[in-house]
């Protein structure tokens, strides 16, 4: 259900007639109503304003973070529209985390890359504000015979660049190629070989590797 309104005390975004009238300050609300009596906290200008409370929609959302899936709900304008890749702020009892929209359901088994907050039954999000990433190292005379897989786990902001070398506890790999995931679209190629490229953990499907830790390798 929608809040009737900001009560006394709460403080709302609002561009002031005195000092900022084509940029937002922040206003505190000194008396709630139809007309709500607000004071610019940058200059005290005290106006009147009437603030248009948007309709919220509760919006089923499952995050799913190294295989485990949680079920929540967040509150979302009902003119809003949701699209694979946006994205969030969950707050659940257990944490507070950043997620990714990486399935949005319109229907019993329909799913939809775009859709209105009104004709959405599920969002399917991921965790990017933490995040694993698999990596695969081949060995440093370039056999594939020796390759291994390993996980790494990082800030969803950390940046894997193509030609710096990476150093997680006893593993250490030189970054040759960095897959994107299908959910990243900020991203001109779908993987990125060339020295200098970078892409940030949360957007990581695989990074390829060489490996540079010593003696790593039995010759046996």
């Amino acid at each position: 259900m929608s809040h009737p309104g900001p009560d006394a005390g709460e403080r709302v975004a609002l561009s002031c007639p005195s000092c900022s009238p084509y940029e937002a300050t922040v206003h505190e609300v000194l008396k709630p109503g139809g007309q709500v009596t607000v004071r610019c906290t940058e200059c005290s200008h005290v106006h009147k304003e009437k603030l248009q409370i948007e309709k919220e929609i509760e919006t089923d959302v499952i995050v799913s973070q190294e295989g485990d899936s949680i079920r929540t709900t967040v509150d979302v304008p009902e003119d809003e529209t949701l699209a694979v890749g946006e994205e969030f702020i969950v707050d659940t009892p257990e944490a507070i985390m950043q997620v990714r929209i990486t399935s949005i359901e319109v229907g019993e088994e329909q799913r939809a890359d775009e859709a209105s907050a009104e004709d959405v039954d599920t969002v399917w999000t991921r965790v990017v504000d933490n995040v694993t990433v698999n990596v695969t190292v081949n060995p440093k005379d370039g056999s594939r015979d020796d390759t291994r897989s390993l996980k790494v786990q990082v800030p969803g902001d950390f940046e894997f660049r193509v030609g710096e070398t990476e150093e997680f506890g006893d593993e250490k790999f030189y970054v040759k190629s960095v897959q994107v995931r299908d959910d990243a679209s900020n991203y001109r190629f779908e993987q990125f070989d060339r020295e200098g490229d970078m892409v940030y953990a949360k957007d990581v499907k695989r990074v390829y590797g060489r490996d540079e830790t010593t003696s790593a390798w039995s010759a046996w």
